[in-house]
């Protein structure tokens, strides 16, 4: 893995990190993958992914602004500097036409940026984010949520604990989540914290939990695959309706995973995707 610098909107500078070697250009040509995370996430949560992809495609994954190891200023948080980032990764690296992998928030900029620039996306997998508004309670939620967190953790292993078990938000323990969470954390003067800053986080969130995004999941004209876990916060009624707005839709879903798909089950999110890539990529 490389990192590669990108100089996002407003001159944001990005952390893109490559896995496995740069194919050959006559190999790579249309066959460029960008994976984008979600709200708290980092590019490192599509390592597993990448292991795979990247045996036969380029494959890169971007730490979003205010996440991993990208720059993490006092703004803008807002939808438009989020999709200005990824286009800029896509044109800077070179990968256009390329397939957008993106999970939870990092799902929506990919379909905003798909509307926006369809020249610049040959494919598009949505995992795990909705089309509706969450509304204003959500975003209450999630500020109180932050509030519970025992912040600086002592070891990672409390960090595991915690998210994997005493979180309140979880309801039964899921090893998993508390793995997620470790991944974002950096080891402080007084213990463990998170990389990034809770209220960027709810910044970024409020610039879409209240919206509806329809209109632009309405506008992708790529092939476009919408995947949710079994138990995750995507509702099958949901991303069946997601499929059918989508002019070229297809629906996939992966048994006993709940939000964080792609790290529940790394095997049955590969099964679920890998046709898809398959013909995206070559097609």
């Amino acid at each position: 893995m490389r990192r590669i610098d990108v100089i996002g909107a407003g001159g944001t500078r990005l952390a893109a990190w490559e896995f496995g070697e740069p194919p050959k250009a006559q190999e790579a040509e249309g066959a460029g993958v960008l994976m984008l995370h979600g709200l708290m996430g980092s590019a490192s949560h599509w390592a597993g992914t990448a292991a795979w992809l990247a045996e036969r495609h380029r494959t890169v994954a971007l730490d979003q602004r205010g996440h991993g190891e990208s720059d993490k200023p006092v703004g803008p948080y807002t939808r438009e500097a989020y999709v200005e980032d990824a286009e800029a990764a896509l044109v800077q690296l070179g990968l256009a036409p390329a397939v957008l992998v993106g999970h939870s928030m990092g799902a929506l900029t990919a379909w905003q940026l798909a509307a926006r620039r369809p020249d610049l996306v040959r494919g598009l997998i949505i995992c795990d984010m909705r089309a509706s508004a969450l509304g204003a309670a959500s975003q209450r939620e999630w500020t109180d949520w932050f509030k519970t967190w025992p912040v600086p953790f002592a070891t990672l292993d409390d960090v595991r604990r915690w998210f994997g078990e005493d979180d309140p938000w979880v309801e039964r323990p899921n090893p998993a989540r508390g793995a997620f969470y470790a991944e974002v954390m950096a080891r402080s003067e007084d213990g463990w914290r998170p990389v990034f800053d809770p209220a960027q986080m709810l910044t970024s969130r409020e610039t879409w939990v209240t919206d509806a995004h329809w209109e632009e999941l309405a506008q992708v004209q790529c092939p476009t695959l919408v995947v949710r876990g079994l138990d995750g916060e995507l509702g099958r009624a949901e991303a069946q309706e997601m499929v059918r707005v989508l002019p070229h839709g297809a629906y996939a879903e992966v048994p006993e995973a709940g939000h964080l798909v792609h790290y529940d089950q790394p095997e049955g999110w590969r099964a679920a995707i890998e046709p898809f890539l398959h013909g995206a990529l070559i097609g």
